[in-house]
Parts: C-alpha cells; sequence; structure tokens
C-alpha cells in the first residue's frame, strides 16, 4: 500500500472550508454578470467539482452536505444547460434545502440525528444539545427552500442570482452565529480522569 493511500482522512482549515464552498457562488454571480444565467450555471457546474476535487485533495474525504450539494448542483444545472431552462437552477436551492430540512428533522424522527456528522467533530454537544440545535437548523433549511421559492418567482432573474449570492450566504453566517449561545450551553464536558490510586 502506497503511502498516499494510507494517509488517513485531514480536517480542512475552516476558512479554506469556506472558500472552496463561497467560491463557485461568487462564480455564479460573475458568470451571469457578463454571460448570462446559463453560461453561468456551466461556470457553477465546473467550479463546484473543482471545488469538491480540492476538498479530497487536502483532506482525502469530502463532506456529506458538499457531495449532495455537487450532485444537486450536476442534476439540475445539466437540465438547465440540456432543456435551456432556467427554471431548473432556480429550483435547485429548494430541493438542496429541503432535503437538508427533512433529513435533519427525519433523522430526529427515527432517533438518528444526522447534524454531528455534518458538524464532523468541530464541536462536541450533550444529546439534548444536539436535539435543539437539530430542530433549529432544520426548520432553518425548510424556511430558506421556502424564501427561494418566493424570491424566484418574483424577481428577475440577475435579482435571484445576486440573493443567492449575497443574501443567502448572510443570512445563514448570521443563523450560525445566533446557535453560539446553545451550543456554549449545551457543550459537552469531556470527563474528569479518576484520581490516582493512593491519592489523598
Amino acid at each position: 500500500m502506497t503511502e498516499a493511500a494510507a494517509a488517513p482522512p485531514q480536517k480542512l482549515n475552516p476558512w479554506v472550508k469556506i472558500g472552496l464552498e463561497i467560491g463557485p457562488l461568487v462564480l455564479f454571480f460573475v458568470g451571469n454578470s457578463y454571460g448570462g444565467i446559463y453560461f453561468a450555471t456551466g461556470l457553477f457546474m465546473v467550479a463546484t467539482a473543482v471545488a469538491l476535487g480540492a476538498m479530497w485533495l487536502l483532506a482525502r474525504r469530502i463532506a456529506v452536505m458538499p457531495l449532495v450539494s455537487a450532485l444537486v448542483v450536476t442534476v439540475f444545472g445539466g437540465l438547465t444547460l440540456w432543456l435551456q431552462d432556467d427554471h431548473f437552477i432556480k429550483l435547485k436551492p429548494t430541493l438542496l434545502n429541503a432535503i437538508f430540512g427533512l433529513a435533519l428533522l427525519g433523522g430526529l424522527a427515527f432517533k438518528k440525528p444526522l447534524l454531528p456528522y455534518v458538524f464532523d467533530g468541530m464541536v462536541n454537544l450533550t444529546d439534548a444539545g444536539w436535539h435543539k440545535l437539530t430542530v433549529r437548523w432544520g426548520i432553518f433549511f425548510l424556511v430558506m427552500a421556502a424564501l427561494n421559492e418566493v424570491v424566484w418567482r418574483s424577481v428577475s432573474t440577475d435579482t435571484w442570482v445576486a440573493f443567492k449570492t449575497f443574501g443567502y450566504l448572510p443570512l445563514t453566517f448570521v443563523f450560525a452565529m445566533a446557535q453560539a449561545p446553545l451550543m456554549a450551553h449545551f457543550e459537552a464536558k469531556p470527563e474528569a480522569p479518576p484520581p490516582a490510586a493512593g491519592a489523598d
């Protein structure tokens, strides 16, 4: 077995992870500004594939959410270009957020919380903390799915692209920051080691 094959998975630097997730969206906005929605869709698909490859090269693993996102981008982006119908790429955020929201809340219903896998060891919470945080994120994703439906059906394509790039991300960031008190309150403290034998 080669050293590369035997290399264990590594944690991505948080800033690198954010850059790889935001980069394709920024290129989507730029592509739409210069070449229209179909050019932007093709650029978005390529950038998403490149970002996924970079995640694999840097960490030797790909988290579930980026993988699902890339799959949906490929399918709906491909339909957009093939049929020359931008409804598909506009529906992509609706479907993706609905999938995440229903998966998180459905996991709770089956007593299989999925959010710890999404956070990938970045935080360590009690069971009650994971439950509360999962409910919040599940509802947030469903609200964002509904919001995307309202926006793309109500405004121009250019305005929707701007919302997808500069509205969705800040809303997600603000919501994530708002969960900090809950995570601090329900943080799982490591158990103290037992006293050494013979200690007073």
